[in-house]
């Protein structure tokens, strides 16, 4: 029998399938199609706002989710509704998602396939794209924790491996030999960028060769080889956990998205590939194999066709969505049932510096869950020694020492969370979060607002100048995240604080940012109970009462205030903020309407920080009992230098005393 399909370069095995499991891959490469097509008329119609087509590419979605277990984790990106279709996720919710209606993923907070389900173990993607492979190395970790012999299988476009995001996870991959499948759509175009504009290399499985790791290319038009080749790999996958990338050779036929068209494509590339239909191809080869016969096929593609028109109708007769200032608030941050540890009162004479070690270490042996993160923090101990002895205490699997990748490892930390574990990551310096600004802000802080999934994981921030370090190394930049709605902000002054802070940091189910001053680390001592204890967020410490006015502080600011109170025998309160976010707004209020006078101290520059706030909140809830402005004491106005001179003279201590003056005088 003549063949009748398009391109008689697809080769289809049947191998030992069955006409059974032959006809429902295609009911399941159809399936989105037709979803695809119906999706298309709707947004010309203007009842869904926008589409990113994954027309010709449906076999590598459905292939590779078909050859996954049910409860093996699947990230897909925006080009994949298959993946989705072939999970089984009811359609009428995938509509409802894409009309941003309450029926939907995000409550209307995010569009079309911005979202993840735990019901279905299927984790979105964000717009920044490369985040979502470090996310599947951490889901991996804890498998691999487990014991389970499970993998997890990741998308990308050959555009999105340009990011360093990508090079990033692939290289923690090969290190710790996770079971991941880096799956890379090379569909030829970045929007409009071609490949080779992309990358200089034939082939992006040629990039497996600089990690260790093991690769191949796939026909991604070949439904067949596609599931063949993805299901004989994840079983060696399972048995030998690895890393592996799988280069899928396959075609854009729409618009990056519809809006964008496909005027920069050359007319005989989409006839090419136009040629290499997936589903056009298939249909023809059972076809020609008798196992789909004319009668079969009508009956496969109305009764899909009238899922789509029910699940349709169920979601357009759903209202739209309204909600509350009170609801949405309520969503910012996973609900904490915090229940708060006293200490006992067997005390030891500390530093900070050991009373954080102390907090990690009894909060490691707490939670069996609980894993650390960090350059140089296993054998070595860390730059600071805070985890000096963790690795003889709970092992390599727990401690682990990572290559220097923030991004990556701040994005493995929150698939860790997705998959059951808490992390504690360690910044070697503050400074260094700009290289993992983006999963920060974008993942640990609105996941749980987007689509309820929380981020169990705290960034330890080790920050500050008064050491001489200059600037890479000293910068204290808490206002970069109090300002980002989803995260917590600590900043403790004490050891006992820094303890019992850092407890609840690791208890709390949010991703909590945890600053400590380097300055203090070996200079501040304090009576600090041995045994485990917590201390709630949101409660600031008057650790000084006065009359005359109110020094509000946190961190180096305290110690500060503290001297230039006592040398000049000031009667002021102190108030130690402790926690950023949440701010004890009552503690501030009670001292500034009691005081009249109030001095927001910060170690940061002005401009911009958190004494800002701080005041403006005070001058609208207090204005009427104030008897002088509210004034920000912070340092100048420049990067912070090297030379102690220097550093002097930048630092807010140096001219503390003297604003202090001035606000009394007023």
């Amino acid at each position: 029998m003549k063949s009748t399909q398009n391109n008689p370069s697809l080769v289809f095995n049947r191998k030992g399938y069955t006409d059974k499991q032959l006809i429902d891959l295609y009911k399941a490469i159809l399936k989105p199609r037709l979803i695809e097509e119906k999706m298309l008329i709707l947004l010309r119609q203007g009842k869904i706002s926008k589409w990113f087509s994954g027309i010709g590419q449906e076999a590598i979605s459905v292939g590779i989710t078909k050859a996954l277990n049910f409860d093996e984790y699947i990230l897909p990106m925006h080009r994949n509704l298959g993946v989705f279709t072939t999970r089984n996720i009811p359609l009428h919710q995938l509509f409802s998602q894409w009309q941003g209606k309450k029926g939907g993923f995000t409550k209307g907070r995010d569009r079309s396939f911005h979202f993840g389900t735990q019901k279905h173990k299927i984790i979105g993607m964000i717009s920044h794209l490369g985040p979502q492979l470090g996310i599947a190395n951490g889901i991996s970790l804890a498998n691999l924790l487990r014991n389970e012999k499970k993998l997890c299988a990741v998308f990308s476009g050959e555009g999105g491996t340009s990011e360093g995001d990508f090079h990033e996870a692939l290289n923690v991959a090969a290190v710790w030999s996770l079971p991941v499948l880096f799956c890379i759509e090379n569909n030829g175009y970045g929007l409009s960028t071609p490949s080779n504009d992309q990358f200089k290399c034939k082939n992006i499985a040629d990039k497996g060769i600089g990690y260790g790791m093991e690769s191949h290319i796939i026909e991604g038009n070949n439904i067949l080889e596609v599931y063949s080749k993805v299901n004989e790999i994840a079983k060696s996958v399972r048995k030998s956990p690895r890393p592996v990338l799988l280069e899928f050779k396959t075609f854009r036929m729409r618009g990056h998205e519809e809006a964008s068209g496909t005027k920069y494509v050359p007319k005989e590339m989409l006839d090419f590939w136009a040629s290499k239909d997936p589903i056009e191809n298939y249909h023809a080869f059972l076809k020609d194999e008798q196992i789909l016969s004319e009668k079969l096929d009508v009956i496969i593609k109305e009764e899909l066709l009238l899922e789509i028109s029910e699940n349709l109708k169920e979601a357009f007769s759903e209202p739209e969505i309204h909600s509350t200032i009170e609801e949405e608030l309520a969503d910012v941050y996973t609900h904490t049932n915090f229940i708060e540890i006293t200490p006992s009162n067997k005390t030891s004479n500390i530093r900070f510096v050991d009373a954080v070690s102390q907090g990690l270490k009894q909060s490691m042996e707490r939670f069996n869950n609980l894993v650390v993160m960090g350059q140089d923090i296993a054998e070595y101990g860390g730059v600071f020694k805070i985890t000096d002895g963790f690795l003889e205490a709970f092992g390599k699997e727990r401690v682990r020492n990572t290559p220097i990748c923030e991004s990556t490892i701040i994005e493995t930390a929150f698939g860790l969370s997705i998959n059951g574990y808490k992390s504690v990551v360690e910044l070697q310096f503050s400074d260094f979060i700009t290289s993992g600004f983006n999963p920060v802000i974008n993942l640990l802080a609105k996941s749980y607002y987007r689509w309820g999934q929380n981020s169990d994981t705290v960034l330890r921030m080790p920050c500050g100048a008064g050491v001489g370090a200059g600037p890479f190394h000293s910068q204290t930049n808490e206002a970069w995240f109090t300002k980002t709605p989803g995260l917590k902000v600590v900043y403790p002054a004490f050891p006992y604080d820094a303890k019992g802070l850092l407890t609840t940091a690791i208890e709390d189910p949010n991703p909590v940012l945890f600053f400590e001053h380097k300055a203090l680390y070996r200079s501040i001592y304090q009576e600090v109970p041995e045994d485990y204890y917590t201390i709630p967020f949101g409660k600031a410490a008057i650790i000084e009462k006065g009359l005359d006015l109110t020094i509000i502080t946190y961190g180096a600011g305290v110690h500060w205030a503290l001297d230039e109170v006592s040398k000049h025998h000031i009667s002021a309160d102190i108030i130690d903020l402790r926690t950023l976010q949440p701010l004890d707004t009552e503690t501030i209020y009670t001292s500034v309407k009691k005081t009249g006078k109030v001095l927001v101290l910060q170690e940061d520059t002005v401009f911009g920080g958190i004494a800002s706030d701080i005041s403006a909140l005070i001058t609208e809830n207090c204005f009427q009992f104030l008897d002088a402005p509210v004034k920000r004491v912070g340092s100048i106005e420049t990067p912070i230098p090297f030379a102690k001179n220097l550093e002097n003279l930048y630092l807010a201590k140096s001219k503390l005393y003297t604003e202090i003056l001035d606000l009394l005088n007023y």
